[in-house]
């Protein structure tokens, strides 16, 4: 089966190209497509299996990250997405990504619907955090994209990735459905406990990513495209990091997941 990926790009979006190759080394068929084109041809993301939305800086950030690029694909694409996920397919975003998602309601979308539960907003630092930081997969997660990964050290880039939830019971609806993917840890893989800098940003209960009630749409804040290749590492000498890197399983997991149970 040919697993088709399409990587969203355009207006400020600018890790396209890192996701395109990071799903094509996974063996994925990932091409970039501007924003205005699935816009004028909403019937273009029925021909794939894997949507993407990569990290960046769409439209500027103004207003708030990924507030201006959420609007217009809630009110412009919110039925054809809904419908892709309603299909079984599969969605991950990314940084940037990720905030357009829970902005537009994509995640953690409890009941089905495009209804905003949580945010993204400004890091406890006050400023924008360019570090790696280490990560625990939630024991109880759905998500998909995690298969059989326990621990992963990736990059983040960001200046409003601290996850918040709409009150506590958003909060503990996510922990008791699985919905909670990954959290920060420290570097011995103990909580961070809101501790900077393990937990880079300040989010609640660690957070630094979610899926939805199914497992299959997955957003995050660090960058798994950005550590593909060993050498993709900045101490990868010293560490001996040879071969692939740890966030290019979690792209593997996604083409595997449709081969086995998407049509």
């Amino acid at each position: 089966m040919n697993v088709r990926a399409l990587v969203l790009t355009g207006f400020g979006i600018n890790c396209d190209a890192e996701t395109e190759m990071a799903l094509n080394r996974a063996n994925a068929a990932a091409e970039r497509v501007h924003l205005s084109d699935i816009i004028a041809r909403p019937g273009l993301l029925e021909t794939y299996h894997i949507l993407a939305l990569p990290g960046g800086f769409s439209f500027g950030d103004d207003v708030a990250s990924g507030r201006i690029l959420a609007n217009r694909l809630r009110y412009r694409l919110g039925g054809p997405m809904k419908q892709f996920i309603n299909e079984g397919k599969l969605v991950i975003g990314i940084c940037n990504g990720f905030q357009v998602m829970v902005k537009m309601g994509v995640l953690p979308m409890f009941n089905g619907e495009l209804v905003q539960e949580v945010t993204l907003t400004h890091n406890n630092s006050g400023r924008f955090e360019n570090r790696w930081v280490h990560l625990r997969t939630d024991a109880a997660t759905r998500c998909v994209w995690l298969n059989g990964i326990e621990r992963l050290e990736l990059p983040i880039r960001h200046g409003e990735g601290k996850f918040m939830a709409k009150d506590p019971g958003v909060l503990a609806r996510l922990r008791d459905n699985g919905q909670v993917a990954v959290r920060y840890v420290r570097r011995d893989g103990a909580p961070a406990r809101g501790e900077f800098p393990s937990n880079p940003n300040g989010s609640s209960d660690d957070i630094a990513g979610i899926c939805d009630p199914t497992g299959r749409v997955f957003g995050l804040m660090p960058h798994p495209e950005a550590f593909v290749d060993g050498t993709n590492h900045p101490c990868w000498p010293r560490l001996d990091h040879q071969g692939e890197g740890a966030g290019l399983q979690v792209f593997r997991n996604a083409v595997a997941h449709v081969k086995a149970h998407v049509a």
